[in-house]
């Protein structure tokens, strides 16, 4: 068996893994996300009231949330009644859901100088994932009272999206009540042909 082909086998194995049961939807690649801003978890756009004594930052991640089913497979030709359970690539699908991330500052005695993370805040986040038609294809908004001044909110979309149905744009937002909002907007390709390439190449066929 070639090299590319084991590695293909790996990747679905790993995958199919996640399936709770036959035929019910899993998630692949959880951990696969797109971030405006670009960058590492610290990384985050910023804003200052006028006064200059207030500081809201603001972090979006898209989490794609590869969906499949699962079939059975025989084994290979020494062992053919070793069946297994792998991704179906026919039923490859995504089901996105929105992470917000936030952070309050105010400054004590000098305008940006000396800054503090305390107290509570409420907080809004929104998000809307537009169509390449620009329709919306799923929207999310939560009001968030009295979180502290750094946090994460991951939120559902609700929402299935077939593949490869064209680049899609997030516009998100991230309100401290009072402080100002921060906005953003973020593409993502629902191509899946590299999900559909590395489970059809592992489906049980022979090389």
């Amino acid at each position: 068996m070639k090299r590319t082909r084991i590695a293909a086998l790996v990747l679905v194995t790993a995958a199919a893994a996640l399936a709770p049961l036959l035929g019910q939807g899993a998630t692949a690649a959880e951990g696969t996300y797109l971030q405006d801003p670009g960058g590492g978890e610290k990384n985050m756009k910023s804003m200052w009231t006028k006064d200059e004594m207030h500081k809201v930052e603001g972090q979006f991640r898209l989490y794609p949330g590869v969906q499949y089913k699962t079939v059975t497979r025989p084994g290979p030709s020494g062992a053919p009644d070793y069946e297994r359970q792998v991704p179906d690539p026919k039923s490859l699908a995504w089901q996105p859901s929105f992470e917000f991330a936030w952070a309050v500052s105010d400054s004590t005695v000098v305008k940006k100088a000396v800054t503090t993370k305390e107290g509570k805040h409420p907080i809004v986040v929104h998000a809307i994932l537009r169509a390449p038609d620009r329709t919306k294809a799923a929207e999310v908004r939560r009001e968030l009272d009295g979180r502290p001044a750094t946090g994460r909110e991951r939120v559902p979309g609700g929402k299935r999206i077939a593949c490869d149905t064209g680049e899609y744009t997030v516009e998100w937002s991230v309100t401290r009540s009072g402080y100002g909002t921060l906005t953003g907007t973020l593409r993502w390709d629902s191509s899946c042909e590299q999900y559909r390439t590395a489970f059809s190449s592992g489906n049980g066929e022979q090389p």
